[in-house]
């Protein structure tokens, strides 16, 4: 039988944060609209630590490091990943538009394309919006998106974890970009 042990802190060669804040990033900025979970906003950043995003901003009642909860589950990343804070989701979002982003949301409506029908195109930038745990994204940033994604449930429940949501979106995009 083919041995399989566990590899040691050493053996991953992850790089430090100043090396890690020189990487080529996704162009990806992830936005969190009225985030209440702070186990939430360090899932996000330790995710995003890990797919190489741009940035992230924070918005509205979602909370900002430094931050003891937050870190209980951002383990540092809070460190390593730009982020900004806006009063306002639509702040963020008017900034990124401006900046070129492509706005998309992350929810369930009418007209939202199935995330695995969607292709990222290479050069473009993308503002990745996720949305309240209760209330989801704000129907004047839906108003205001290119475009609407959605992934697909097939269960009884009909939403997913912010967290969850984000790390399948994410990955879906990294897959599509970076091309593993």
């Amino acid at each position: 039988m083919e041995s399989r042990n566990k590899l040691k802190l050493t053996e991953l060669n992850r790089p430090d944060i100043p090396t890690y804040k020189q990487l080529d990033k996704l162009p990806i900025v992830v936005v969190l609209d009225n985030i209440r979970s702070m186990s939430n906003i360090g899932s996000v950043f330790r995710t995003s630590d890990a797919f190489l995003i741009t940035e992230i901003h924070l918005c509205g009642i979602t909370s900002t490091p430094p931050n003891k909860e937050i870190h209980k589950t951002a383990l540092g990343a809070t460190d390593s990943v730009a982020w900004r804070y806006f009063n306002e989701t639509n702040d963020s979002v008017n900034l990124l538009k401006n900046q070129n982003y492509k706005i998309i949301s992350i929810e369930q409506t009418t007209n939202s394309i199935m995330l695995h029908h969607f292709k990222p195109k290479p050069g473009e930038k993308y503002a990745l919006i996720f949305g309240n745990e209760v209330n989801g994204v704000e129907q004047s940033i839906l108003n205001d998106s290119d475009l609407v994604l959605e992934i697909p449930q097939f269960g009884t429940k009909h939403s997913l974890n912010i967290s969850i949501s984000m790390g399948i979106v994410i990955w879906d995009f990294y897959l599509k970009l970076k091309v593993l």
